[in-house]
């Protein structure tokens, strides 16, 4: 299909003038025999363009961002935004709730009291620039037309394809006006992905399109054939990440996190050095400034990280094989 064909499609089902079950048989469609890349950039933008797109006038810092595609124990980006943060970065995290086992980082957020997650746009933007991290959710301006489309694909089975996937993460991330881009890509028995061959696919796919839409992009795949850090569980791991930014974190967790950041930073041109980047980024831990940035992020969106939901009361189970 040509560009233009797409975009008439995707802007003719937010309107209401293509019905369900005409996209319902094109994402089957999408499915069964794939897009090019050039289709899957061109279904990308016309996603990101049902909808309102953030701008940022007059900003010097790099504005960036790190998804996953979600996985056991995943509180990555609760550790990583003030990181960046501390770097003068700009990360306006428009995050997600939970998919089938793996939980969603606004769940997690909400386990700490007063912590809002559905920010107006102009909101997000004034906090980003004041603290320089805002997690929060997506409003409806946001690439409507993903919202619409995922419910279909969700009742028509085809959740998993590799276009399809590549155009609702991309839409969103795309739509907060990044510089940079790099994406978490999990692969193994806790993962979306299951083999490395599928997870590098998808990686494949995303940088691609990133890289097609002017964003300097890359992705790192990153084993889940086991939990991320200790804790798994909302209140927990908001617990387990404050931790992590005190310095007492669990060493896979940390290792995941600052590789992330450090070719976050080598893509927003903040640092070139992924070794410097690193200690740089371990500083930040070190000093107690990523800590204050989190306790700022958390009072800008009117919580208190001092009152977090209590963790129920621990039952042992003992294996007896």
């Amino acid at each position: 299909m040509s560009s233009s064909e797409i975009e008439a499609l995707v802007a003719g089902y937010v309107r209401g003038d293509v019905p369900d079950y005409q996209m319902a048989a094109m994402a089957m469609a999408i499915c069964l025999r794939g897009m090019t890349a050039d289709e899957t950039a061109a279904l990308t933008a016309a996603m990101l363009h049902s909808g309102q797109v953030m701008q940022w006038p007059g900003l010097e810092a790099a504005v960036v961002d790190k998804p996953s595609t979600g996985g056991i124990g995943d509180k990555v980006s609760l550790v990583l935004a003030p990181l960046l943060a501390c770097e003068g970065m700009i990360v306006p995290m428009i995050s997600g709730r939970g998919l089938g086992p793996t939980g969603g980082t606004l769940d997690k957020l909400e386990a700490i009291a007063g912590y809002r997650t559905d920010l107006p746009l102009p909101e997000v933007q004034r906090l980003a620039r004041e603290v320089g991290c805002v997690i929060t959710g997506a409003t409806d301006g946001i690439a409507p037309a993903d919202k619409k489309l995922y419910a279909l694909r969700d009742v028509t089975a085809t959740v998993e394809s590799i276009p399809l996937i590549t155009a609702s993460i991309m839409s969103k991330k795309l739509a907060e006006g990044l510089d940079a881009l790099v994406l978490d890509v999990k692969f193994g028995s806790g993962a979306f992905m299951k083999t490395h061959d599928d997870a590098r696919a998808l990686a494949q796919s995303l940088v691609a399109t990133g890289k097609r839409m002017n964003v300097a992009t890359a992705a790192l795949l990153t084993d889940m054939n086991q939990p991320l850090g200790r804790m798994a569980g909302n209140a927990v791991e908001v617990i387990e990440s404050i931790e992590t930014l005190r310095g007492n974190g669990p060493s896979d967790l940390l290792e995941v996190t600052l590789r992330l950041g450090a070719e976050l930073m080598r893509l927003a041109e903040v640092g070139h050095d992924l070794t410097d980047n690193t200690a740089r980024l371990q500083s930040h831990i070190d000093s107690g400034a990523a800590l204050e940035k989190f306790h700022m992020k958390v009072s800008a969106h009117g919580g208190d990280a001092q009152r977090i939901v209590p963790p129920a009361r621990p039952h042992e189970v003992v294996a007896t094989r």
